[in-house]
């Protein structure tokens, strides 16, 4: 295989932090990743949804954002990447290059507003007929035997429908690995879309691998992706982020130690599926993440904070908005809102959660405090969230949006101080609201603010 070469290009490093492996860097900075954005694969939008989109994103101070190399047709504007032929079959040996232009210049757009793109390579959705709004997407795709030039259904033993939730793991696509089925007519045309997406994203340095969106499928397949890109990073003398997204809910599953377990293999963790949890259990859940992989801690991303009024899973804004902040306060070092109707995108309640948490964060970064839930007092359930730095000094607090009286304690880490100076942040507006001082330790949300964080600093 030939060497990229590497024309010049805006392009910043991004890699674990060094001297705090939960967190990332760039350039050896740290940084925490915060973003949300109103599809999941923007590189297929047309340049004039794109831009707008982008600067809102950093306009609001988003760094991060989900890109998934997804063809299907939601928007109306998607292309496939392969070539189409006169007699209407696809050829999976020829590229389309309108798809793999749009793929480049939002690497370059993003790179230029140092926005991190975490991709997803395989998306199980696209592969399925299991979509009231397309159900006829695996049976239109270039992938099915019956629309390409490549290969029959006789060899590869795929089906011209799958009705089923892609959970079933029905769909012979993802079995076709040498330690699964060995299925390779279709692993060759596999691995040339993603030498090809390579042959791209490996030019930048602001990019994030993810094998698969919320997946279900056997370790094999995984790792097999995971192995290809970091041999192909390695080959060009890099080093890229890689992990795995498990469907399981319940982050304690066995499944999810298929990436827990495995450093050597994935470089980070994705637990975006933690974001159809609520309250406590959202909370320790991640937590539960945490503790495991204490002894040798790794950046824990989540790409898909679940949350809007009236969507199918009857999650709504305000759940969203705390799923946000416990992540924040719990130690994650990469938040983003899901696209809608799942999530909030970049509407006006994300892009001000996301300023209200750089206010935070610009205060005291988030990387020098720990989750520090142990040390409040008389705590109801859902009525605060703590995070505190490891001297006590600074303590930062989230309390949700309440129609009940909101008012906790503290054990001080800091008997001696004689008073606290107390910031707080209207999460809903993205504003400071206030400021105050305390001398004591109880503390009681200002009663007109909803959704309220505060930077409390010993004096």
């Amino acid at each position: 295989m030939a060497l990229l070469c590497l024309s010049p290009r805006p392009a910043f490093a991004i890699e674990p932090w060094k001297q705090d492996h939960w967190y990332w860097s760039v350039d050896g900075q740290p940084v925490l990743l915060l973003g949300g954005s109103d599809d999941d694969n923007l590189f297929q939008w047309p340049t004039e949804k794109l831009i707008p989109q982008l600067d809102r994103i950093a306009a609001a101070g988003g760094n991060y954002v989900r890109n998934t190399m997804s063809d299907r047709k939601d928007g109306g504007w998607e292309v496939y990447p392969f070539a189409q032929r006169d007699d209407g079959k696809y050829d999976l040996t020829q590229w389309n290059p309108e798809y793999w232009n749009r793929f480049e210049s939002f690497l370059e757009e993003t790179a230029k507003r140092k926005i991190l793109v975490q991709i997803e390579v395989w998306d199980r959705f696209d592969y399925t007929d299991n979509r009231s709004s397309d159900p006829k997407r695996w049976e239109n795709h270039p992938y099915n035997p019956i629309n390409n030039a490549n290969y029959t259904a006789e060899e590869t033993k795929l089906a011209k429908r799958y009705p089923n939730h892609p959970g079933k793991n029905d769909q012979p696509f993802f079995f076709s690995t040498p330690k699964q089925r060995n299925i390779k007519p279709l692993l060759q045309v596999q691995e040339a879309f993603v030498n090809k997406m390579l042959d791209h994203s490996l030019k930048y340095d602001h990019v994030l691998y993810c094998i698969d969106n919320e997946t279900a499928a056997e370790p094999a397949w995984g790792t097999y992706w995971a192995t290809l890109i970091q041999k192909r990073a390695a080959a060009i003398e890099k080093s890229v982020p890689v992990t795995e997204m498990w469907d399981d809910w319940n982050l304690t599953a066995k499944r999810h130690r298929q990436t827990f377990d495995h450093p050597e293999i994935y470089t980070f963790v994705d637990v975006s599926q933690n974001n159809h949890n609520s309250g406590q259990k959202h909370w320790d859940n991640f937590q539960y993440v945490r503790n495991y992989l204490s002894k040798s801690p790794r950046p824990i991303n989540t790409t898909k904070t679940y949350g809007a009024d009236g969507n199918k899973f009857g999650h709504s804004d305000q759940d969203a908005i705390e799923r946000f902040w416990r992540h924040l306060l719990g130690g994650a070092a990469a938040i983003r809102f899901h696209r809608p109707d799942s999530g909030l995108g970049i509407n006006d309640k994300a892009v001000a959660c996301i300023k209200a948490a750089r206010l935070v964060t610009n205060e005291v970064p988030a990387w020098e405090w720990v989750p520090a839930m142990n040390s409040l007092k008389s705590n109801e359930p859902n009525e605060c969230y703590a995070a505190a730095t490891q001297s006590g000094g600074t303590i930062v607090l989230f309390f949700p949006k309440s129609d009940k009286a909101r008012e906790v304690k503290w054990n001080a880490a800091k008997p001696s101080s004689t008073g606290w100076h107390v910031t707080w942040i209207d999460v809903d507006q993205g504003t400071i609201a206030s400021d105050e001082q305390l001398s004591g330790n109880e503390i009681v949300p200002p009663k007109h603010l909803g959704n309220v964080a505060a930077i409390l600093q010993a004096e």
